[in-house]
């Protein structure tokens, strides 16, 4: 890239940033009542994400293969375990992860 294509491109990541970063002040002011499906979005997203993140997770696993999904499956009781606990998604994510790359790397 030559130097002004650098420039360029700092500079449209910096634009994209601070407009992510401002808009939905912008969009969503303080003194106004919060639009109705913005507050449904609130609600059902994080669910959805948590969703997603199982399907992706295991889109691969094979319980006709090498681990027969053993650490999978244990990781998903760490993680429904932590999260009936403490109701924390991120605490479930991150300790169900720990738990898994531990299993994979020092058990399986």
């Amino acid at each position: 890239m030559t130097l002004t294509q650098q420039i360029l491109t700092v500079g449209l990541v910096v634009l994209g940033t601070v407009l992510t970063r401002f808009l939905p002040f912008l969009v969503f002011p303080a003194g106004k009542p919060t639009p109705k499906y913005i507050q449904y979005l609130g609600k059902v997203l994080p669910s959805a994400v948590f969703g997603l993140l199982i399907i992706y997770c295991l889109k691969n696993v094979s319980i006709f293969t090498g681990s027969h999904a053993v650490p999978e499956l244990l990781s998903i009781a760490v993680v429904i375990a932590l999260h009936l606990w403490k109701r924390q998604m991120l605490l479930s994510i991150a300790g169900g992860t720990v738990f898994y790359m531990l299993l994979v790397q020092f058990v399986f």
